[in-house]
């Protein structure tokens, strides 16, 4: 019996040590799915879903004429998991595949690629980088080679994708457009108006399935929003000439660096804005915008003097100064002139022949008493504040009052009036210069015309007055005859045309800045002024820094890059007027490749020669007679053929691709060179095609 009973008494502590373990257990459990279930499900939750970006396409940014300044194109990195390849199937496939690769890449045979091929199959790799940074055409091929074509799980391809930020047309405004770069500093337009090109992103939740494949969830998309497009106020080819003959006097004269900006007159619009710094290995390059950098402007400044002057009544300019041969005292300081030997001479010669010593002992003449009224006209000028211009970086420039700490009683005021203690930048310049061509009207310069969605305006900018008049007309009159003068008989008459009438006035000062002293011989010489004198349509500011004892006046470094661009501006009838472009040559032969007819057409005429009255618009070329006389011939093309745009320009292939329904991508810069479609082929709306420039 007490056998059993110990026996019985055991079992019924075991039951109840069960019970009270269940009993636990479920208590527990109740517990954690009550306090702490929430939390544990949604870990569950995520170790299987997770959120997942979805970005939006980057806006474009276009001149006003619609060339393409700025867009993103896609690009891939193509790689392979050989682990998810049957063996059978890569001994099946893999001839083909490397013959396939060798034809698309013709970097290597095709017994390089089996080679490269079957040593990454015997390795195991999964994650062979077949091609880094592929362009979208490239990867479409790709993507249907043999054994590749059956996706990620049986034919192991994998494709990353990722976007570039291209300038099609290289070096052209490149600092004015930008640079888009992800996780860094973005600089010009890209910069300015990120928020607008950006778009905004979208997102969706993906789950992960049987195998570890990531799925998404059906519902669960919020689509990405894609960026605005910009409209510029450039114009890609008073861009071209302005780099361009920017870029032949900064090689000419060894300098090192220099910026050209030139403005629609009636508007403030920026039609060119070129800024080349020189490098290491002796080229130039858009490195910097110089354009917003304040420094002393020189003799540029007079015309401020002369506003300031002739505004309070003080003087005409056919009143006489007293040059005293070039040299002037004030305290123990000298003001000399470079143009040695000026006596007794009119205000407007002292201005056309940039005499130090006259401006300087005028300002200081009428305004000693009061140097705050001479200030308070350069501060109406708008020189005290920023342009405002639409780009990030501008600097703000300095203009000296009795209040600041470095104000000279004796020095400060003859100084600042020929063009030192003050500092300004080129925009400030131009800004001043153009009022004066626009009949005393200040407008702000700007660089963005409209924001466009889906290629229509969402938001237009209008041009806006700054001053409505700077002064009265008088004044004006006598600041516009004043520069007239330069050209005509002063320091610029090297650049008087026989076609055109110009206005401006030349610029050289002595640099002290980034420690660099005025000993150290660097100089900056500028020119400003508009043209035609008659009907004023473009300003054109352009300021040189050269290098230490280099050529240095405005008339050497700045006055040609003026004429370079007026004369080509003019001969190509850029700005509505007509000229006799006929006596500018003196062969009348023309050698141009396949274009848009237009702009044979525009070639033909400037050139003198008949044109065809007919409006077409399309591919032509122009083929002689046995007269020698030219006859423009349409290339013949059908939106249903891919058209052959070997060896043409960008922008003459851009216009027969899209016309055609093709999406375009472009790298390299030059004439086209190679392109992804066959010309014949038929064309699939919507289909891409890459060109290459060379």
């Amino acid at each position: 019996m007490d056998v059993k009973r110990d026996i019985r008494f055991r079992v019924y502590l075991s039951f109840t040590g069960i019970v009270i373990l269940a009993v636990a257990i479920i208590v527990k459990a109740l517990t954690i799915q009550v306090n702490e279930g929430e939390s544990l499900r949604a870990q569950a939750e995520k170790a299987h879903t997770k959120e997942e970006k979805l970005f939006p396409e980057r806006g474009n940014i276009y001149s006003e004429d619609g060339t393409l300044l700025s867009s993103t194109i896609p690009q891939f990195d193509l790689r392979v998991d050989f682990k998810a390849i049957n063996k059978d199937t890569f001994r099946q496939y893999v001839d083909t595949l490397a013959t396939c690769m060798s034809r698309l890449f013709a970097d290597a045979s095709a017994d390089d690629y089996r080679q490269q091929l079957k040593n990454a199959y015997k390795r195991g790799d999964r994650y062979w980088l077949l091609r880094k940074n592929a362009p979208y055409y490239e990867y479409q091929a790709v993507r249907n080679f043999p054994l590749l074509s059956k996706g990620k799980n049986k034919g192991g391809f994998i494709a990353e994708p990722r976007s570039r930020r291209v300038n099609p047309y290289g070096m052209l405004a490149y600092r004015t457009v930008g640079l888009f770069r992800e996780n860094a500093d973005n600089i010009g337009l890209e910069k300015k108006y990120d928020s607008v090109l950006c778009g905004k992103q979208g997102r969706r939740i993906i789950r992960k399935t049987t195998g570890g494949t990531w799925m998404p969830i059906e519902g669960s998309e919020v689509d990405p929003i894609n960026g605005q497009d910009i409209v510029t106020t450039l114009d890609i080819n008073i861009q071209d000439i302005t780099e361009h003959a920017l870029l032949d006097v900064l090689t000419k004269n060894n300098c090192q660096y220099g910026t050209a900006i030139v403005m629609e007159v009636k508007t403030g619009k920026i039609r060119a804005l070129a800024n080349l710094g020189r490098q290491s290995d002796g080229s130039y390059w858009e490195d910097f915008n110089y354009a917003m950098i304040p420094t002393e402007p020189g003799s540029t400044f007079k015309l401020m003097s002369l506003y300031s002057l002739l505004e309070d009544g003080y003087v005409t300019i056919n009143d006489n100064v007293n040059a005293q041969g070039g040299v002037a005292v004030f305290g123990n300081q000298r003001v000399v002139d470079d143009h040695g030997g000026l006596g007794l001479i009119s205000i407007k010669k002292a201005f056309a022949q940039s005499s130090n010593v006259a401006f300087a002992k005028l300002v200081n003449q009428y305004y000693f008493n009061d140097p705050m009224k001479y200030i308070r006209h350069l501060q109406k000028l708008k020189l005290n504040i920023k342009t405002g211009i639409d780009l990030t970086g501008e600097r703000s420039p300095r203009i000296k009052t009795t209040s600041s700490s470095d104000w000279n009683k004796v020095t400060s005021l003859p100084w600042i009036g020929y063009g030192y203690e003050s500092l300004i930048t080129p925009l400030h310049t131009c800004m001043v210069y153009n009022a004066v061509a626009n009949n005393g009207r200040m407008m702000k310069p700007y660089l963005v015309s409209a924001i466009r969605e889906y290629g229509l305006n969402v938001k237009e900018f209008k041009p806006t007055v700054l001053v409505d008049s700077i002064g009265k007309r008088s004044t004006v009159a006598q600041m516009q005859q004043a520069m007239r003068a330069v050209v005509e008989e002063g320091t610029a008459r090297g650049i008087k045309s026989p076609y055109y009438t110009a206005a401006g006035k030349t610029g050289t000062a002595q640099v002290a800045d980034k420690g660099i002293s005025y000993a150290d011989g660097v100089r900056q010489g500028s020119f400003v002024g508009y043209f035609p004198y008659e009907n004023p349509q473009y300003t054109i500011a352009v300021v040189v820094r050269s290098t230490p004892h280099g050529s240095y006046y405005g008339a050497v470094v700045g006055a040609p890059v003026f004429k370079a661009i007026a004369d080509k501006l003019y001969a190509a009838h850029i700005g509505g007027w007509r000229v006799p472009a006929d006596s500018l040559v003196k062969e009348k032969r023309i050698v141009a490749k396949k274009a848009a007819s237009e702009n044979l057409v525009t070639v033909m005429r400037n050139m003198g020669m008949p044109a065809p009255a007919e409006n077409w618009r399309g591919i032509a070329y122009l083929q002689p007679d046995s007269s020698g006389r030219y006859a423009l011939r349409k290339v013949e093309t059908s939106k249903s053929y891919v058209p052959d745009v070997s060896g043409m320009g960008l922008r003459d292939a851009l216009y027969i691709l899209e016309n055609t329904g093709l999406q375009v991508s472009v790298s390299g810069n030059g004439k086209v060179v190679t392109q992804s479609l066959q010309a014949g082929n038929k064309v699939i709306k919507g289909q891409h095609i890459h060109i290459q420039l060379g």
